[in-house]
């Protein structure tokens, strides 16, 4: 049990599920890719640990962007998505790979895809660790997905609950 002001974390998927998830995905990315170079955009904070092992198990050239994205105050959505950190604009017959942390009613990846589209890549994909099936709204397909989740906060893997928990290895879920 792990703890954050007076919330209560119990461990929910550990650290190596994650592991062999994300080697899966990678070799599965490298496979859809070969012959092709990867403009990968990391989307920060809570991708950063997800990208980080990702781009280790992807076998072609990746080009690594960030792009700081928030739609989240503490434990809800804000039901807005502001842009913190921006793209570079060089992505123009790209093979752009989006990487979340988590997907959950499709806002926040909605709106990056439709910005995205108005760089004129040569294709988009996204790749999420976290899928909120249950709540999920959004028509964007999610190409690779590492684990669907029922409608329960979690820290951990770069998640947060007010910016901590980001560190801790593996994935909690909230206990009620």
């Amino acid at each position: 049990m792990k703890q954050i002001g007076d919330r209560f974390f119990k461990p929910y998927i550990v650290r190596k599920q994650i592991e062999e998830r994300i080697e899966a995905l990678g070799q599965e990315i490298s496979a859809d890719y070969e012959g092709k170079e990867i403009a990968l955009i990391s989307v920060l904070k809570g991708a950063f640990m997800f990208t980080a092992d990702l781009v280790r198990s992807i076998r072609v050239p990746v080009d690594i962007h960030f792009i700081q994205l928030s739609s989240y105050s503490a434990e809800q959505s804000t039901g807005k998505v502001t842009e913190v950190i921006g793209l570079n604009g060089l992505l123009a017959g790209k093979q752009v790979l989006i990487v979340e942390d988590i997907i959950d009613t499709g806002l926040t990846i909605s709106v990056l895809h439709k910005k995205i589209l108005q760089e004129n890549p040569a294709d988009i994909k996204i790749a999420s660790l976290l899928l909120k099936e249950d709540v999920y709204s959004g028509s964007l397909k999610i190409d690779y997905l590492g684990f669907a989740i029922p409608n329960r906060f979690v820290v951990g893997y770069g998640l947060d609950l007010n910016e901590l928990g980001r560190n801790w290895p593996e994935i909690y879920q909230v206990n009620n």
